[in-house]
């Protein structure tokens, strides 16, 4: 059996796709030499998931893995591939987290004796917790994840590595995952079983935390926020000055879109920080959670949280209208209610901007607009013709130094582009793309195309992603 089967078997389990034994009974029976897609477009046939964009990334981390070192962890009925190493005591993993940082951030291999838990009192534990984030943190890794009936994981690097090989019980999970927040926020979660909060910790560094609770019990998703925003130069966009044209802007909307785990957040920070930097306004952003904390220099930076500041992104950004704002800074527009005000807002004096869970510009636009009901198609059609300015749709590569590399599609709304739009043909917005590099614009087949000329990107990392096939037949297939 290929190891990206048995990777993207893993990765699925983890991801919550499918339990343990259907994984197996899936895997089992694939034809030989079946690989990850192949183990993809069964989840599909079976309908056990519709997720395209949680399907793709799990079968390009999946063949990533599979092309490096890192081995697969054993499922019942399947063979294991590595056995696990002696893990330190959690007065080790506290110890860790007051250590000066480690410089340039090193692959976790380090195993984590999640056993003594149950034996820990509320003040150890949360000692415990700190200790384990300080270490994740000190070692570079973007992001912890502990759930129950799975054995706890950090992602470095964008490969996994998991801290144990033991998985999680309900009720340390539920201990472990709950033991930071203040007792109204334990309600909170036990009442919606479902969380977010940003944890502040030594030193400045924040972090993002989503809680969920699923069939086997509570999980956390624990996010590493970087030190620092960068700016876009520094994320890795090659045309910045196009970026820079699109925030002098006084109205109209921007969007930042990708899949999840893209950097987005990232991203809109950085915007914000150079209108904070470059600008004199009123810039109101609406978040869930806040990861980033603006210091106001050029501009007047409101920050509010969804559901501690105010109740939704719709609701907050309904009051911000009212609030004199020259810059409206949406989290994520995620329901009708939401993007109608926010492409209102973009046609009557204010600059939005604002993120989508979508692949390319043509699918954002797609979403952006399909969601309004068919009599206002023709209304709304033509009011994002009029006040899009421009998309920056963004996905992280593996990069051959074994860090990221950013590739990213940028869409300027031209004459054509805005005819397009109008008349619902988004279905020419790839020639548009091709055709733009005048105006700055660059489609994400020749963006990876442009990381494997710079030598970033493997040559395989450049043919699994690049779609086109014309501009796939430029990468060698062997490096």
């Amino acid at each position: 059996m290929q190891k990206e089967v048995l990777w993207i078997a893993t990765l699925c389990v983890q991801e919550n796709v499918l339990d343990a034994k259907r994984a197996v009974a899936i895997a089992q029976g694939l034809p030989p030499g079946a690989d990850a897609l192949g183990f993809g477009q069964a989840l599909l046939d079976q309908e056990i998931t519709t997720d395209l964009d949680l399907l793709n990334r799990l079968v390009e981390e999946s063949q990533t893995l599979a092309a490096s070192d890192a081995e697969a962890p054993a499922l019942p009925g399947l063979p294991a591939t590595k056995a696990a190493t002696p893990s330190p005591a959690a007065s080790e993993i506290a110890n860790a987290a007051k250590a000066a940082p480690a410089s340039p951030p090193q692959p976790v291999s380090n195993q984590v004796d999640f056993s003594v838990v149950p034996t820990l009192g509320e003040v150890d534990l949360k000692a415990f917790m700190l200790g384990l984030l300080g270490t994740v943190q000190r070692l570079g890794a973007s992001d912890l994840h502990l759930s129950a009936g799975a054995p706890p994981y950090v992602r470095n690097m964008r490969a996994l590595s998991f801290l144990s090989s033991q998985p999680l019980s309900a009720a340390d999970s539920q201990r472990l995952n709950t033991c930071l927040l203040a007792p109204p926020e334990v309600e909170i979660f036990n009442k919606k079983r479902d969380y977010d909060y940003a944890l502040a910790m030594e030193g400045g560094r924040r972090i993002r935390v989503n809680l969920m609770e699923h069939k086997e019990g509570a999980k956390g998703t624990y996010r590493i926020v970087p030190e620092k925003v960068r700016t876009p130069a520094d994320l890795g966009f090659k045309n910045t000055a196009v970026i820079e044209k699109l925030l002098s802007y006084h109205n109209g909307l921007i969007l930042v879109t990708g899949p999840v785990g893209a950097g987005k957040t990232t991203t809109l920070n950085s915007l914000i920080d150079q209108l904070n930097r470059t600008r004199d306004d009123h810039v109101i952003t609406v978040e869930d959670p806040i990861e980033f904390l603006h210091q106001s220099q050029g501009c007047n930076v409101t920050q509010r949280q969804a559901g501690r500041h105010t109740n939704t992104f719709a609701t907050a950004l309904k009051a911000a209208l009212r609030e004199d704002p020259d810059v409206i800074v949406i989290g994520e527009l995620r329901d009708l209610e939401t993007i109608e005000m926010a492409i209102s807002a973009s046609e009557t004096g204010h600059l939005v901007i604002g993120t989508m869970h979508t692949s390319d510009a043509t699918s954002t636009l797609n979403r952006l607009l399909d969601v309004f009901p068919p009599g206002q198609q023709s209304q709304i059609r033509a009011m994002v013709a009029q006040s899009l300015r421009g998309i920056l749709c963004q996905r992280l590569l593996p990069a051959k130094n074994g860090g990221v590399a950013l590739a990213a599609e940028i869409l300027v709304n031209t004459l054509a582009v805005s005819s397009m739009v109008r008349d619902g043909k988004t279905q020419g917005i790839p020639s548009a793309l091709d055709t733009g590099k005048r105006e700055g614009m660059i489609s994400m087949d020749n963006s990876i195309l442009d990381l494997w000329k710079e030598g970033k990107i493997t040559n395989e990392v450049a043919r699994v992603n690049i779609l086109n096939k014309a501009v796939r037949a430029a990468v060698p297939t062997t490096d």
